[in-house]
């Protein structure tokens, strides 16, 4: 059942901090069609509201459940979010919920779950008068003062982008199509989509689909990316005859994109994590083209590197996550006010262990899927700091927010994610064009 499925990938994620997608497929992997579509859209949608579920919930209980009993926190987290967020009639979404409490092997989880979701369509205005500010925008404290302190004038439509279903952005392969070939082939197979207003290569889909259905997919005519990141493929500017070095690669959306652009370069594609680049290696073969895989520490490149500079570098930053938390929104849920200083400390690690890896005259491209300073602007201040011959160059770019270093993208309801893009040059003589 669904909502099963849902109760227990949102219990891997509270118990044992998982990541969404992770624990979708280890409990939903079975599903297919409708109840998938059903148990994702629950489990995401938990995430999503997670913060203002579980004040509801606080408010609802007694007395707080025993951490052994996350399923039925879980499953009560479910209820919650199908009586306020989807259309499902009051009853049905009760009824269906307490029926799945009974696989839980707990007998007094059937009565709790009834008398809790019921005592909520009661109280319901009662409930909702005493969310806090935080928990009405279904942000972890820590979180949302982060947000307002770096974004006062842009909070209320980076929290809007947040809680809304991200839309579905697709990456035509310009090696292989164009844009409009391929819009013309979607509009023949009944499919709605739009160009995109900052990258060239993107479409927007007007409903989301499962890949399969997309005209060309398995033929590696077009791929899903957002369109902020199809921006780096861009910004690092490459031209034939380069060697080309894109670091934290998995899943590999933007080597794949460097590759569709330039047929003439020497890609590497470094990965810490070997299961993660074997996707790398799949979204390759699909889009039939070559790369080398590397798996090792972008911070210690003595560990992988053969030696050879690199003309130019991608710096694809391990980071927060904060401008992609409507795609991955247990991201609110996982994070915490520390994890943000440690990424900042590898951040700046990574830059200066691949500073030695880049050609003299060669470019770097940094880029998060942040939208907090402490990872971008701040993290490229302390790099220029520390290696002062290192030249930060203007991107050629509007969008966005100039920074003090950078440029900023926020997420946006309906086109792109949050990024964070800013490229530096090491002086010297190069013999290949900027």
């Amino acid at each position: 059942m669904p909502r099963t499925c849902a109760a227990r990938t949102i219990a891997t994620v509270i118990g044992n901090g998982i990541t969404l997608d992770e624990a979708l497929e280890r409990s939903c992997g079975s599903l297919e069609g409708r109840d998938r579509a059903l148990a994702r859209e629950i489990a995401f949608g938990v995430c999503r509201r997670y913060f203002e579920l579980e004040a509801l919930l606080a408010q609802l209980m007694d007395r707080p459940l025993k951490s052994r009993d996350v399923d039925v926190r879980a499953l009560l987290l479910v209820g919650l979010y199908q009586l306020r967020h989807l259309r499902v009639p009051d009853h049905a979404a009760v009824s269906e919920t307490v029926a799945v409490s009974k696989p839980l092997g707990k007998p007094w989880a059937r009565g709790l779950v009834n008398a809790v979701l019921r005592a909520y369509l009661a109280r319901a205005d009662q409930l909702d008068a005493a969310l806090t500010p935080a928990q009405r925008a279904a942000h972890p404290p820590w979180l949302l003062q982060a947000l307002e302190h770096a974004w006062p004038e842009q909070l209320a439509g980076i929290l809007a982008a947040n809680n809304a279903a991200p839309p579905m952005t697709l990456r035509v392969n310009a090696a292989r199509t164009t844009r409009e070939a391929w819009l013309a082939a979607a509009r023949e197979a009944g499919i709605e989509a739009r160009a995109c207003a900052l990258a060239e290569d993107g479409v927007v889909l007007s409903q989301p689909l499962d890949v399969a259905q997309l005209p060309g997919f398995a033929e590696g005519l077009v791929s899903v990316q957002d369109e902020g990141a199809q921006l780096a493929a861009v910004l690092l500017g490459c031209a034939d005859g380069e060697r080309i070095l894109d670091a934290c690669a998995a899943p590999g959306g933007k080597a794949c994109h460097l590759l569709e652009r330039h047929a003439g370069i020497t890609l590497v594609a470094l990965d810490s994590s070997a299961p993660r680049l074997a996707r790398v290696q799949q979204n390759l073969q699909r889009l039939q083209f070559e790369a080398t895989l590397a798996c090792g520490d972008a911070a210690d490149p003595g560990a992988w590197w053969d030696g050879r500079p690199f003309d130019r570098i991608l710096v694809d930053a391990p980071c927060s996550g904060t401008g992609v938390i409507r795609r991955h929104p247990d991201i609110r849920i996982l994070r915490s006010a520390a994890q943000i200083k440690d990424a900042a400390t590898l951040q700046l690690a990574i830059l200066r262990g691949l500073w030695r890896c880049l050609k003299p005259g060669g470019t770097l491209l940094y880029s998060t899927c942040s939208v907090l300073p402490q990872e971008n602007e701040a993290t490229i201040a302390a790099f220029l700091a520390s290696i002062p011959q290192a030249q930060e160059e203007p991107l050629d770019i509007d969008c966005g927010i100039a920074r003090s270093h950078g440029r900023q993208l926020l997420p946006t309801v309906s086109e792109h994610d949050g990024f964070f893009y800013a490229r530096l040059r090491k002086p010297g003589a190069s013999s290949s064009t900027p």
